[in-house]
């Protein structure tokens, strides 16, 4: 369509103009066409990102707080049933 701004080049959600949405990469055939209308959507010869995404350290540090609480808990449950 004219006048209506395109993504940037890098990108990485891709558009099918032929049915005029966003597929997840993850629905398109591995030849990068779209599954409806058939229209090259991405280049299948682009490797996707498959590293693993790291957990970030907020997430850690609730992890490590809920141990540590879980740990205490236990030790006054110890402690209780002992007196």
């Amino acid at each position: 369509m004219p006048g209506v701004p395109r993504l940037a080049s890098w990108s990485t959600v891709p558009w099918c103009d032929g049915c005029s949405r966003f597929l997840n990469p993850n629905t398109l055939r591995t030849d990068g066409t779209c599954p409806q209308c058939e229209s090259l959507v991405a280049d299948p010869t682009k490797a996707r990102d498959d590293t693993p995404v790291k957990a970030p350290w907020h997430f850690k540090l609730l992890v490590l707080v809920t141990v540590v609480y879980l740990g205490w808990r236990l030790i006054q449950m110890i402690g209780w049933l002992i007196t």
